[in-house]
């Protein structure tokens, strides 16, 4: 650091380290919460996978509308992001595991002379999620179980999905932006087509990608040497129109859960995130239906 300057820190938030019951790795739990007294049925909350990159998105969102909520529509609440112990964005490594739903599969390592990459922990993050860590912040903070949120990008996307096919009553929104339904031949489709009914109202369901997830590069995207690599795979990952092919789906079913799907404007997969982030956030914390 430079001399005279100082190491900045988002007031009024926090994380604590979290042990799994079970044993394993550690879990960094970001936290904020809102200074007051909570409402009488208690906070809404937002839980994030990703924690480490999408927790400042988060809280720079609602702290800059919730206090304008007749301009904005977004109240208070509790942020919640699930990361790991490093100051890097993302842990490659664990959010595989834990993002990468059933059947365990292992895969090359990421670096030569790596460990290999496992995927398949969904259940074991979902178990955490529920049995643990909901409970944990319900101890800190009293919290309005009718309005949960869970928020993933990519990855964390398809976890959000997982999870929702899985135990659609564990929250009430769903938001899964640029999920990679995709990945292992669509096998979530599999999840979608056996899932569980949702006690009570239907949950919500908020899918999204940005507007070059489909089969158009960024423009500049065009420039770099890897643009026909890119184009070919954006064949086999076929974001936007699998999302929207859910969206449309899940719409049409009796037991339907409801369900939008949004573009993002000039967005690419990783660009996305904070509009994505800052929908999440809209969703959660909304004052008025």
């Amino acid at each position: 650091m430079t001399e005279g300057t100082q190491v900045y820190a988002m007031s009024g938030t926090c994380f604590f380290d979290l042990m799994p019951a079970k044993g394993g790795e550690r879990y960094r739990i970001f936290l904020s919460i809102p200074t007051g007294e909570p409402p009488a049925e208690g906070w809404p909350l937002l839980v994030t996978t990703d924690g480490n990159a999408t927790f400042p998105f988060a809280v720079a969102s609602l702290v800059t509308q919730a206090p304008y909520s007749t301009g904005t529509n977004v109240g208070w609440g509790v942020v919640v992001a699930i990361g790991y112990p490093s100051d890097e964005p993302y842990n490659a490594m664990r959010r595989a595991w834990d993002l990468g739903p059933p059947p365990v599969k292992s895969y090359p390592p990421y670096f030569e002379g790596g460990p290999p990459v496992l995927i398949g922990g969904t259940g074991e993050l979902l178990d955490f999620i529920e049995h643990e860590l909901l409970p944990k912040i319900a101890d800190m903070v009293r919290l309005d179980p009718a309005r949960r949120s869970l928020f993933g990008h990519s990855f964390g996307g398809l976890f959000t999905l997982f999870s929702l096919f899985e135990r659609p009553g564990l929250f009430k929104n769903w938001i899964a932006a640029s999920p990679t339904i995709y990945w292992e031949g669509s096998e979530i489709l599999n999840n979608e087509a056996r899932r569980q009914d949702a006690p009570g109202n239907a949950p919500f369901l908020h899918l999204s990608a940005g507007e070059y997830e489909g089969d158009e590069l960024a423009p500049f995207q065009y420039r770099n040497e890897d643009a026909e690599a890119r184009l070919e795979k954006r064949k086999t990952e076929r974001t936007i129109s699998l999302a929207r092919e859910m969206a449309v789906r899940l719409n049409g079913t009796a037991d339907s859960i409801r369900t939008e799907f949004e573009i993002f404007p000039g967005e690419t997969h990783m660009s996305v995130l904070g509009p994505a982030v800052n929908r999440a956030v809209n969703i959660a914390f909304t004052v008025r239906k």
